[in-house]
């Protein structure tokens, strides 16, 4: 096709993994993929972690991450192999015919630099404008990205930005060059929901006006339905189906597909709460910085046996630090936690090893939560040998019980973290606290990072140990659509204070407080056109204030 930008043919891409205890050994992470990108238009490459998206999505860059070789096929950029071209003629293309957008873009800034210093870095190194000529262009697409005061906003440093606007100036740092090709790679993900609107606006309108061509990787099938026009649906580094936005999610053809678009939330009957709370914070207010900057004020909520308090609300809410209060990392300035009818010492240090056991949390990334040179029964089993002193064959058998309970089996006993899932590395997690019999678990944002079918087996798994072990959770998360799916009572925060508390049908019954409309509002829906309609609501209430 005369209008084809992109070409990847037959691509088969290896590396090479290093078992511990076993020789290394050469993995084919994507094997036998081909698509066609034209220009102007936006292919979403979506699957699950593991399915090879960003592996696929970096090779018109003539990149693979450490250790990862492309192996076989052809990626055809603008009528050209890149796969043939020298170092030097792949270090040219990229930053100029082809730009990449990062999932965090705290990570990707360099802090000691000025915002409009590295925006306008590759056009000025390709030669693409003069300095002058630059900055114009990147204070036109500050501002049509709808950027605060774009004349000036350049003159910042990263940390002087809040995140949705650090993702936005870094897609104004990919356009600014005025490439042919966009990757962006999981640019919302690490976004609330609220901020996350603006960016896929902001994103799919830089996209209509520029022209460019755009890979957009995700696993999120609701995000990628409002900004792509074709889809490609990736596992195991296969291509499983590929068609338009339309076609992949209305009429899929793939059972992997069906079971994707047709994934359906938990109903999680609600269940009264009992008349003592197993854990109560009131009226606890904390800060940081010496006490100077208050991040939690005056904050009163219950949790209650065997029950699940959701606690809601968009970055820099508070969420994470109540739980950060309640586990002592964060002693409040004021307040109280009490558990069990006693008061808890506010600092860790200060607590019993008794209630270090019977308050256990499982983190968002289960990647870093574990150590990857311990075998899964080494991990589960630690808590076991510190809390019961089990060893030996009697710590193996209770690790074996725990791993039959999370629904993986005694055959992952001797595997490593690097050889697991990301859903089965959370199941680990979620094993490790349970191994301590404790009465309360804290989830912090436990299923963000996961595709929604992996996700949604998260959150049965966690409703079902709930009723084995009759343990009560505090589920922290920023997606409406998992606390309706978990929650028995709603704690919905902003700005470090409770807008909104009470049982589950109380907080989602109208009529809301405009930031609870607003969270409602804000949660991506799988329908062709959604994303306009909620930012063409977002004006009308904007207008109406």
């Amino acid at each position: 096709m005369a209008d084809t930008l992109l070409d990847i043919r037959n691509l088969r891409i290896e590396a090479t993994v290093y078992p511990p205890g076993e020789p290394p050994r050469t993995a084919t992470i994507v094997d036998d993929v081909s698509l066609t990108l034209e220009k102007g238009r936006v292919l979403g490459l979506i699957g699950e972690s593991g399915a090879g998206k960003s592996t696929i999505g970096l090779s018109p860059m003539g990149y693979g991450r450490g250790g990862v070789r492309i192996t076989g096929g052809e990626v055809i950029l603008n009528g050209r192999n890149i796969l043939q071209q020298s170092k030097n003629g792949i270090r040219k293309l990229r930053g100029r015919e082809v730009c990449y957008v990062a999932q965090s873009a705290a990570a990707a800034f360099n802090p000691a630099q000025r915002l409009m210093d590295q925006v306008v870095e590759s056009s000025l190194k390709h030669g693409v404008a003069n300095r002058a000529e630059a900055e114009k262009r990147a204070i036109a697409l500050f501002k049509k990205l709808s950027l605060p005061n774009p004349e000036n906003i350049g003159r910042r440093y990263p940390h002087q930005v809040s995140g949705g606007q650090l993702q936005r100036v870094m897609t104004v740092m990919a356009l600014c060059p005025e490439p042919d090709l966009i990757i962006f790679d999981e640019p919302t993900t690490a976004l609330d929901v609220t901020t996350q609107i603006d960016v896929l606006a902001a994103i799919k309108d830089a996209i209509r006006d520029t022209g460019v061509a755009a890979l957009y990787i995700t696993h999120d099938l609701a995000v990628v339905t409002q900004v792509a026009d074709d889809i490609m649906v990736l596992r195991h580094g296969k291509m499983v189906e590929k068609g338009t936005t339309f076609e992949i999610i209305k009429q899929p053809k793939q059972p992997y597909t069906q079971a994707l678009v047709s994934v359906h939330h938990i109903e999680h009957e609600e269940k009264q709460p009992t008349p003592k709370p197993i854990l109560s914070v009131k009226k606890v207010t904390a800060a940081y910085g010496n006490g100077i900057i208050k991040v939690l004020k005056d904050v009163t909520v219950d949790i209650h046996p065997s029950q699940t308090l959701a606690v809601v609300g968009e970055s820099g809410s508070g969420k994470s630090t109540l739980a950060r209060a309640i586990t002592g990392l964060l002693p409040p300035q004021q307040g109280e936690i009490i558990f069990e009818g006693r008061k808890l010492s506010s600092r860790l240090a200060d607590r019993s090893k008794d209630d270090l056991r019977q308050l256990q949390m499982i983190y968002q990334m289960a990647d870093v939560a574990m150590n990857p040179r311990h075998t899964v029964g080494t991990i589960i089993g630690r808590p076991l040998t510190f809390y019961f002193g089990l060893r030996g064959a009697e710590r193996d058998k209770r690790v074996k019980e725990l791993l039959e309970e999370i629904e993986m089996g005694a055959g992952f006993i001797h595997r490593y973290p690097a050889e697991l899932s990301g859903g089965q590395k959370q199941r680990v997690c979620i094993a490790r606290a349970l191994a301590a019999k404790p009465k309360l678990i804290i989830c912090d944002e436990v299923t963000s990072a996961l595709d929604p079918l992996v996700a949604n087996g998260i959150l049965k798994l966690l409703l079902n140990l709930q009723k084995m072990e009759q343990v009560a959770y505090l589920f922290i998360t920023h997606d409406l659509a998992t606390v309706k799916s978990i929650a028995d009572s709603i704690a919905v925060m902003y700005r470090g204070e409770l807008v909104r508390y009470g049982s589950k049908s109380q907080v989602l019954t109208p009529p809301f407080d405009d930031y609870t409309d607003l969270l409602l509002s804000s949660v991506p829906e799988m329908e062709i056109g959604w994303l306009e309609t909620a930012i063409a609501g977002r004006k009308m209430a904007s207008a109406g204030n």
